[in-house]
C-alpha cells in the first residue's frame, strides 16, 4: 500500500498538478514539444492511480518531471530544424553524435517516461488468453515473467528502465526479451548502441575552452578520422547499414517500468519502497496497450510507416 507521509509537503508544490499542466499549456503554443495527454489523465492528476500513485506522486513523476524534460528540449531546439521533431526522432538522430549527448538524454528520457506512463492503467487490465499464451510460451509462465522482470528492475543499482521487448520478424531469436537500460538509455533500434566516445555533458564548450580546445576541435572529438575501406565499424558502407541493438537484434518495446527515484520515492519511501512500488506497478499494467504494440510490431518493417505508428511519441 502507499505510505502517506506524517507531515504534509508544502501544498503549493504538490497540489499543483492541474496548475502545472495549465501553466505549461499556456506557454506551449509557441513550442513544438508539448505535453502529451494520457488516457484518463484528468482523473490521474485529481485522484492518482489507485494502489500505485497518490495525486502528489503523479504530479512529481509525470506532470512536473515530464514538463521539465520538454522545457529543456524546447530550449535546446528553439529556432532550429529539430524544433518540430518528436523525441523519438531526436534520440535516434543524436544517439551517435557526441556533441549532442545532452539533447539525446532529454529526448530519450521524454520518450521513455511517456512510454512508461502510457502502459499504466487506473483499473485492472487483464491479459487476453492470446497474449498470456504467447508470454507463457516464452517464459514458462506469467509468474516466471513477473518474477524475472521485477527482480531485474529491483536489482538495478541506479536509475533507468526495464523493458519487455519483442523481436521483429527478421530476427531469428526468441520472441520476447527483458532488457534493462540505464540512465537515459534507449531500447530503440538505432539508439540502443550509442557511439559517443566523449560525454559532451561534461566535455562541453566551456570545459573545452578552459582546456585550450577550439570549437572546431570539439566538434570532431570522438569522430573517427579514417573511413576508408569496405569493412569495419567506421567505414562509409557501415554507416549506411541499419542501426541495430547489441547482437544485431531488431526489437519493438512493449512495456517498461521506471526505476528512477522520482518515479517511486514520494509515495513509497526508502525501506522496501522500490520493491513494493514494482509489485504495485505490475498490477496496474495496461495489457491492452502491450498487446496492441505486439501486433503492430509483428507487421512492422524497419523505417516503415507501421513501425513509426507503433513507436510514436504521441500515440
Amino acid at each position: 500500500m502507499i505510505i502517506q507521509p506524517a507531515l504534509r509537503v508544502r501544498r503549493h508544490l504538490f497540489r499543483s498538478a492541474d496548475r502545472a499542466a495549465r501553466c505549461f499549456s499556456q506557454s506551449a503554443p509557441s513550442r513544438a514539444h508539448k505535453m502529451p495527454v494520457l488516457n484518463h489523465e484528468a482523473e490521474m492528476r485529481r485522484e492518482g492511480i489507485p494502489g500505485l500513485y497518490s495525486p502528489d506522486g503523479v504530479a512529481i513523476a509525470w506532470t512536473e518531471y515530464h514538463g521539465m524534460l520538454l522545457d529543456k528540449l524546447n530550449e535546446m531546439t528553439a529556432g532550429g530544424p529539430e524544433a518540430d521533431k518528436e523525441p523519438k526522432h531526436l534520440l535516434i538522430q543524436y544517439a551517435r553524435d557526441p556533441t549532442n549527448a545532452s539533447l539525446f538524454n532529454y529526448a530519450s528520457m521524454a520518450w521513455n517516461n511517456h512510454f512508461f506512463f502510457k502502459g499504466i492503467s487506473r483499473t485492472p487490465s487483464p491479459m487476453t488468453a492470446t497474449l498470456s499464451a504467447s508470454l507463457a510460451n516464452e517464459f514458462g509462465s506469467i509468474q516466471t515473467l513477473r518474477d524475472e522482470f521485477l527482480a531485474t528492475a529491483n536489482s538495478m543499482f541506479g536509475p533507468g528502465f526495464v523493458w519487455l521487448v519483442k523481436t521483429k520478424p527478421t530476427s531469428y531469436t526468441s520472441n520476447f526479451r527483458i532488457l534493462p537500460t540505464y540512465i537515459a538509455g534507449s531500447p530503440l533500434p538505432g539508439a540502443h548502441y550509442r557511439r559517443q566516445a566523449v560525454d559532451m555533458n561534461t566535455q562541453n564548450a566551456e570545459s573545452a575552452a578552459a582546456s585550450g580546445i577550439s570549437p572546431a576541435e570539439l566538434r570532431t572529438m570522438g569522430v573517427p578520422v579514417n573511413s576508408v575501406g569496405r569493412f569495419g565499424p567506421h567505414t562509409t558502407s557501415y554507416a549506411k547499414q541499419p542501426k541495430l541493438a547489441y547482437g544485431g537484434v531488431d526489437v519493438v518495446p512493449l512495456l517498461c517500468v521506471s526505476t528512477w527515484e522520482h518515479s517511486w520515492l514520494r509515495d513509497w519511501r526508502i525501506a522496501g519502497g522500490k520493491e513494493n512500488f514494482l509489485a504495485a506497478w505490475w498490477d496496474r499494467i495496461d495489457w491492452k496497450v502491450v498487446e496492441d504494440l505486439m501486433y503492430d510490431g509483428a507487421t512492422a518493417k524497419t523505417g516503415s510507416r507501421v513501425d513509426d505508428r507503433a513507436l510514436s511519441y504521441n500515440r
